[in-house]
């Protein structure tokens, strides 16, 4: 008999979950958390130079202590639907997406079997709804082939994909007493996920398996906007401006030039800056420094992206953006190589910044119900997991759209495994 086993692989954080015949899940541990770090850290051994890769909070560990350069690759997952992308040199060993995002999964498996024993080759995993830069169908379906590459590179062949929210929807249901209408919200790093579904309580009797015993699933739709973007517009707006956005260079016939806001970009996106530390990126950043009319702001980019600072910086935009959630003003705190940054910081000013993002958020979720013509008084209540549910102008935005549906939460950052974990015990249990 198989076990019922949940993976769910984000931008950011990845979690498995296995479920018993009682529909009990256990999450896996890394170390004291449910969650794993969904990036990759490349170093050489200092003794025999030969390449090392470490994932998860081993990655993170390792880059944190590292003595000399490595590099670290986060937000993997972004890049899925990306035609540009077929592969990296990394350290001067060629890897493909599917390579990069396969050896994550395979050492998430590894120290989950640690605690589970062997996983086998069959599992149910998550899936946006629409990956983020996926333009249509197609874009979506190239990711999705790719993605179940990386799972065999892992050990996975028989891998059953299901939208984020609709395995969010099977966490829900469990406390459920009787038939809701549900909106189910995934906020997530990369995607904002929906999915409007109409749940049975669990000891309702089974017609049939998959959806079927979970109820109907109405509609799905999701947006390439969540927390990634708006880390970004802290990026753009406190840190970029630091590091020579706006600023002006000479060039080498004298004429005065705006710094390229491609490299700024490319900041603003975790999964661009994992990769924009190349040989040919770093010379222009050395040539724009020396020309530059303000050099030490472009010399506190070159040692950002020199020095394999991303994470670091993410670790501190990512503070500072949750403090927002509970306080009114906070401050970005970032004393790193050449680049020492204290900025205050509030709500008002975030909530400016991430307005238009918000907005295309609202339409998304207007397109789901127009989709099904459904008005949403209909809706019964609203699920919201994912870090950024906790955003207050997220909730504002979804507390005045279903002013009569309640909205709940819970286990924000697994509820999505574990009702993946739900799922395969219906489908491969």
């Amino acid at each position: 008999m198989n076990k019922a086993i949940g993976l769910d692989f984000g931008t950011t954080n990845s979690a498995i979950g296995v479920a018993d015949p009682d529909r009990r899940v256990t999450l896996a541990r890394f170390g004291k958390d449910r969650t794993f770090r969904s990036l990759l850290y490349f170093t050489e051994d200092e003794e025999t130079r030969q390449l090392r890769v470490f994932a998860g909070p081993d990655a993170i560990e390792n880059y944190l202590n590292a003595k000399s350069a490595g590099r670290l690759i986060q937000s993997a997952k972004s890049y899925l639907a990306s035609r540009l992308f077929s592969q990296t040199q990394i350290l001067g060993e060629s890897y493909t997406l599917e390579e990069l995002i396969g050896m994550l999964l395979r050492q998430l498996r590894q120290a989950a079997e640690q605690e589970f024993g062997e996983l086998g080759s069959a599992l149910v995993a998550g899936r946006p709804v629409h990956f983020s830069g996926a333009r249509d169908r197609a874009d979506d379906e190239f990711a999705l082939d790719r993605l179940r590459t990386a799972y065999r590179y892992a050990g996975f062949r028989d891998v059953h994909f299901v939208p984020e929210p609709v395995a969010a929807a099977y966490k829900y249901r469990q406390q459920l007493s009787r038939a809701e209408l549900v909106l189910i919200a995934d906020f997530g790093g990369g995607t904002s996920d929906f999915s409007l579904v109409h749940l049975q309580p669990n000891n309702s009797p089974l017609s049939g398996p998959g959806d079927q015993a979970l109820g109907a699933i109405i509609a799905n739709d999701g947006i390439g906007i969540a927390g990634d973007t708006f880390d970004s517009k802290l990026v753009r707006n406190v840190v970029a401006p630091l590091l020579g956005l706006g600023s002006e260079y000479r060039s080498q016939f004298g004429k005065i030039l705006p710094v390229p806001n491609w490299l700024y970009e490319h900041l603003e996106r975790w999964h661009y800056l994992s990769f924009l530390k190349t040989r040919k990126n770093m010379d222009l950043l050395h040539q724009l420094q020396f020309q530059a009319l303000e050099p030490a702001k472009l010399g506190a980019l070159v040692d950002l992206v020199d020095h394999d600072l991303g994470y670091r910086l993410y670790r501190s935009i990512e503070a500072a953006k949750c403090v927002l959630s509970e306080q009114p003003r906070t401050r970005l705190h970032f004393v790193e190589a050449a680049l020492a940054l204290d900025h205050p910081i509030g709500r008002n000013e975030f909530e400016h910044w991430i307005d238009n993002d918000v907005q295309k958020i609202d339409h998304c979720v207007d397109r789901l119900l127009a989709s099904c013509a459904i008005k949403a008084s209909r809706i019964d209540a609203i699920f919201m997991t994912g870090g950024s549910s906790f955003v207050p102008a997220i909730r504002r935005l979804f507390n005045g759209k279903f002013p009569n549906a309640p909205i709940r939460a819970g286990q924000e950052f697994t509820s999505v495994a574990e009702g993946l974990a739900l799922c395969a015990l219906e489908l491969l249990g």
